[in-house]
């Protein structure tokens, strides 16, 4: 077999039991990468992502770790170690890829403390904290990629937590650039707009007139699939975006320009 981008390379994928982490997890193990496939609660679906690799000549592991609570970064490690250590025994990795998130948010005048708390420990303080207990993990020369969204840049009041968790994620990836760079290692965020996964389906599936409304919000007339984001993941994770760091790729397909 021909040599691939991402041969020996070992990867996480934080909420890749279905949807965009999926499509990530999948793309990096036809690269060569051997994936860690994070995911919180479906067994099942997890499953699934992991033999659909193994049954293509991939490799990957399960790694089940809820996201949201104190302590939470330190038991995904932990799994990570008892799970992979077949693959990864010296429990090193050469790319991190923080997925994982939840898009719950309410608008302003009825946002409640709780459900703050919620959405950013799970899009902000999960990922910085996989972030710090990886540093030591992380090979020299390793990726870093973080899944924003375009409500970073668009605003959308009714979801306006979620939007700032996203903008937050994007200043921390800034920051990692800048702090990594001397270890060669790149930092960069990426934001999807509307794709087509289970979290969009039940307002966009079975609705030709949200699926036309989605679309033509893109300058180039279509709603996103996962693989659209997967493609731009992997090319991140490649040494060919070596001299690629501190950024924030717009992957909406030119939503609202």
């Amino acid at each position: 077999m021909p040599a691939r981008a991402l041969d020996g390379k070992i990867a996480l994928v934080t909420g890749a039991s279905r949807g965009i982490g999926r499509g990530i997890a999948e793309r990096l193990a036809q690269d060569g990468a051997t994936v860690a496939i994070g995911y919180a609660r479906d067994h099942d679906a997890a499953t699934t992502v992991l033999e659909k690799i193994r049954a293509g000549g991939g490799r990957a592991f399960l790694v089940h770790a809820p996201l949201g609570s104190h302590g939470d970064a330190a038991r995904l490690w932990d799994a990570f170690d008892r799970s992979g250590h077949e693959y990864a025994p010296d429990g090193k990795l050469d790319i991190l890829v923080n997925n994982a998130g939840i898009g719950r948010s309410s608008t302003l005048d009825e946002l409640t403390e709780a459900e703050f708390d919620e959405v950013f420990a799970v899009n902000v303080r999960a990922p910085f904290f996989l972030t710090q207990l990886a540093l030591p993990r992380l090979h020299d020369g390793g990726r870093i990629i973080n899944i924003s969204s375009g409500v970073a840049r668009i605003a959308m009041p009714e979801i306006i937590a979620y939007n700032a968790t996203k903008g937050a994620l994007d200043n921390f990836t800034l920051n990692l650039a800048a702090l990594l760079g001397p270890r060669g290692i790149t930092a960069n965020s990426v934001r999807p707009g509307i794709v087509d996964t289970d979290v969009t389906a039940p307002w966009l599936r079975d609705n030709p007139a949200a699926q036309a409304h989605a679309a033509s919000l893109s300058a180039l007339g279509r709603i996103g699939q996962p693989d659209d984001i997967a493609d731009i993941v992997a090319f991140l994770a490649t040494p060919d975006a070596r001299w690629i760091t501190g950024q924030t790729i717009d992957a909406t397909g030119g939503s609202h320009l």
